[in-house]
């Protein structure tokens, strides 16, 4: 199986968001080592290291696709027109797992997203406006698109039903640290 992430929240080291999303992909690389991964990162201004998922170096089932586009693009390109699949940057795969910021369309891949809060419909005013505006267009496509959706706890999974209405079938607890 070939399997594409997003790993472009990595760019953000020690967040909360960074630190699940880099234990996640490691744990997953690490375990499952008859699977490809092709990981998608984009940043303007960053680079990806690798050390962040604590490797020595990468794996030969690891391919990084890094870019530098401006995450404003990306949220033009997928959250707002949803437009140019994600393979069109990494290639076919048959999964692709999103994270935190943006949600491209796929060609045929089967997708899931990380769900790790819903504080911008919950408290908005908590956050800052883009941040708002960017997440819920972003939420808009996971509840039409994903496939599963990871959530980091059953609070967060109770809201994504409440919320979101997105059907508890869908929905999979995955606790940081996992």
């Amino acid at each position: 199986m070939v399997i594409g992430i997003d790993i472009s929240q990595l760019a953000y080291e020690n967040t909360g968001v960074a630190n699940y999303l880099a234990k996640l992909v490691g744990n997953l690389i690490r375990k499952n080592s008859a699977d490809r991964y092709i990981l998608f990162f984009s940043s303007l201004r960053r680079s990806f290291r690798f050390s962040i998922l604590d490797f020595q170096s990468i794996p030969k089932n690891v391919t990084i696709r890094q870019f530098k586009l401006p995450p404003t693009l990306l949220d033009l390109l997928w959250n707002r027109l949803h437009i140019l699949p994600v393979e069109n940057f990494i290639g076919d795969v048959d999964v692709f797992i999103t994270s935190d910021w943006t949600e491209p369309p796929v060609k045929n891949a089967k997708k899931a997203t990380i769900l790790y809060d819903l504080i911008v419909y919950k408290y908005p005013q908590e956050t800052a406006g883009n941040i708002v505006e960017t997440q819920k267009r972003k939420l808009k496509w996971v509840k039409k698109e994903s496939n599963r959706v990871f959530c980091i706890s059953e609070s967060t999974k109770k809201d994504a039903m409440e919320l979101l209405g997105i059907d508890k079938h869908k929905l999979e607890v995955v606790y940081p640290g996992l």
